[in-house]
């Protein structure tokens, strides 16, 4: 656990620096230097083809993550690979023939309510193409053991980009159009950046002659666009639907507060680079205690630290709406409720890498796939009846029912379950320090108020935890820095 603690720091450390930057972004830039129309049409864009990513992409990411490590040769390791990079374009060149001949078809469902949609089904097909081969390489550098090259093109090189653009606009340099043609470009140049690292890492020996299980992997890949599909459909369907209901800047409205409450699941996305592969290694060796141990101790790390984001977001967002423009305010019920699921998905630890990598990955994929259908109805129901705040609920309550059900089934089948004495002790904290912050106010100075609540939360709580060792990771990892202090 040390080395995955290790490593998930580095890749936090990544991730945060592009969340920075994305914060950048999604609450200053794009909200002064686009329309709140355009604005949301990037929103539904991005998240259309985040949707598509899983069926283009072939379940090919985690297929090549299940698997990689079974094969103890080279040659038959050069089959399975070569496999993982052609089983793509099975999907993306009938879909892109269906786009371009039913392009007037499907644009037009998509301008169902928002008729500025119409002209950009390419944008999202390429970019959704774009999305499904990053993660195909990505994976292959993860089965390296190599992911802070890839974490950094994910979290990092896009939103710097976007950036650049979005000031290309301010500037008059770009027009909008010309901003949504770069993010295509941008899209592609990352996906062959991390083609170039992936070859670089592991040259491609190009077989022909396929793995002795090569039909088990196809299904298995088939099975998981279904499973992928359920996930991102659980993220990213409540912009897509809201698009399809009410006025699409509603979707640049809902974008900035669920971007302040996805800031709590950076630890995890850091965490699950290292410990998917781990998991995977550990399931096919059969390791029945090293998996108890990862599983107690990485729900345990991410729940205290997604925890204290938690409270500092929730502490904090009165005064940080206050540099936002006033149309993007009043969005605390959905920071309130994204928050709380992606704190939920935290404390829920590896439980979907131990089911995808088990012979119960069918169940799963199914149970997903009808969660899936789900959140539709849920999206039916109250994006409508209200608005954004029925969007962010639709997904607390899918997700939340997705999350309880594999915890179960974890626990049915495995007899494995994340939760210690010592989740109760954080959990007991949480609530405490909330309880004592919520109020502390500094009229007129949010940026002191802002300061001073995070400084003194972040300091009692880490002082609790070492004193009370909640955590052997953190106790360690203070450990390791006061002893470089005192020897200075």
């Amino acid at each position: 656990m040390g080395i995955v603690f290790r490593q998930s720091l580095s890749n936090t450390v990544v991730t945060y620096l592009g969340f920075a930057i994305g914060g950048l972004n999604a609450l200053f830039l794009y909200a002064r230097f686009l329309s709140p129309e355009y604005y949301g049409l990037v929103g539904v864009i991005l998240s259309t083809s985040a949707i598509l990513t899983p069926l283009l992409a072939f379940g090919v990411p985690n297929t090549m993550i299940k698997y990689f490590s079974s094969f103890k040769d080279r040659q038959s390791a050069s089959g399975f690979l070569s496999l993982m990079l052609l089983l793509p374009i099975l999907i993306i060149l009938p879909l892109g023939l269906l786009s371009y001949l039913a392009d007037d078809l499907i644009g037009r469902f998509l301008a169902h309510r928002n008729a500025i949609v119409r002209d950009y089904v390419w944008h999202i097909f390429l970019i959704g193409l774009a999305m499904a081969y990053f993660e195909v390489f990505f994976s292959w550098s993860k089965v390296q053991m190599k992911t802070v090259y890839g974490n950094f093109m994910k979290e990092v090189f896009v939103r710097g980009g976007v950036s650049l653009l979005l000031f290309g606009v301010f500037f008059h340099y770009l027009s909008v159009t010309d901003f949504l043609n770069a993010l295509v470009a941008l899209y592609l140049l990352r996906m062959l950046l991390m083609l170039a690292y992936a070859f670089r890492l592991r040259a491609p020996e190009w077989r022909l002659q396929w793995p002795a299980n090569t039909r088990t992997i196809i299904n298995y890949s088939f099975l998981i666009i279904f499973g992928g599909s359920a996930s991102v459909l659980l993220l990213e369907l409540d912009r897509f639907m809201i698009n399809q209901f009410i006025a699409i800047e509603n979707v640049a409205y809902y974008s900035v507060a669920v971007f302040i409450a996805t800031v709590i699941a950076v630890p995890f996305r850091s965490m699950h680079q290292v410990t998917y592969p781990l998991t995977a290694e550990i399931m096919n060796r059969n390791d029945r205690t090293a998996l108890k141990r990862l599983y107690q101790k990485s729900s345990l790390t991410l729940y205290l630290v997604s925890g204290l984001i938690f409270l500092l977001i929730l502490i904090n967002l009165d005064d940080l709406y206050l540099f936002l423009p006033e149309a993007y305010r009043g969005g605390f019920l959905v920071v309130l409720i994204i928050g709380l699921i992606r704190v939920y998905d935290a404390i829920s630890g590896i439980n979907s890498a131990i089911l995808y990598n088990s012979e119960y990955y069918r169940e799963v994929l199914v149970m997903g796939f009808g969660l899936a259908m789900m959140i539709i109805l849920f999206n039916l129901w109250l994006i409508p009846l209200m608005g954004i705040i029925g969007a962010a609920l639709a997904s607390l309550l899918a997700i939340g029912i997705y999350d309880s059900i594999k915890l179960y089934y974890v626990w049915k089948k495995f007899g494995l379950h994340p939760f210690t004495a010592d989740s109760a002790r954080l959990t007991a904290l949480l609530l405490a320090l909330w309880g004592i912050f919520h109020f502390m106010r500094i009229p007129g100075y949010p940026i002191a108020g802002i300061l001073l609540r995070s400084i003194l939360l972040v300091t009692i709580y880490l002082a609790v935890l070492y004193r009370f060792r909640i955590s052997e990771d953190v106790s360690e990892l203070l450990n390791s820095i006061f002893k470089k202090g005192n020897k200075r």
